[in-house]
């Protein structure tokens, strides 16, 4: 079995999902606003709950690809958002995922944190080289976002994925390890070097 440990940040901290997270989960995925911009369709509440337990068990699978975490506010575990990891087949490199946040989350505004500290345990305990993310063309304000977490556009890549009907085109960022560490902040760095006793509590 491969857990994250828990992520802590300033605004938020990630940890693994846990069965009693499924609402939340299941409000996200069946929500038409919310999943507006992800890159797969709103579901039902059965496919909801099917994709739900596929996460329970990201971390019984050898070796470990995927990683979907829920997103919480400090003091608090109720899971207020979600983002994941995945983890390509092949060299070291990892796409950032489904960054979705409650409209009543108190973190909103900070969802590029949650990025942060998956990138810093992406390229400290997962030895990673490279992490992207991308966003929808036309989801403008996800620039602001990306930029923040320290990644930089790279291109745009046309109709990359089929949601509502319709092929999207899909705009890409991405951080190299030895550039991005040197703009981690003191509990991103913990994260880095696996020395969780400093991560902001």
């Amino acid at each position: 079995m491969t857990h994250i440990p828990e992520l802590h940040g300033e605004h938020l901290w990630l940890r693994e999902l846990r069965a009693t997270d499924l609402a939340a989960f299941e409000r996200i995925h069946t929500h038409r606003l919310l999943t507006r911009f992800l890159g797969v369709d709103r579901m039902d509440a059965r496919q909801a709950q099917d994709a739900f337990a596929q996460c329970l068990a990201q971390p019984y699978a050898h070796p470990r690809r995927r990683h979907t975490l829920a997103i919480c506010a400090p003091g608090d575990d109720t899971m207020v958002g979600s983002m994941g990891l995945l983890v390509e087949d092949y060299g070291s490199n990892a796409m950032l995922t489904g960054l979705v946040l409650l409209p009543d989350a108190p973190v909103r505004g900070h969802g590029h944190e949650a990025g942060r500290l998956l990138m810093a345990h992406g390229f400290g305990p997962l030895g990673l080289h490279r992490i992207w993310a991308g966003h929808r063309a036309d989801h403008t304000r996800m620039r602001d976002v990306m930029l923040a977490a320290g990644l930089r556009p790279e291109a745009t890549l046309r109709e990359l994925f089929h949601t509502q009907g319709r092929w999207h085109d899909v705009t890409t960022y991405a951080a190299l390890a030895h550039e991005w560490r040197r703009s981690a902040t003191p509990a991103e760095q913990a994260i880095v070097t696996g020395d969780h006793t400093l991560q902001a509590v």
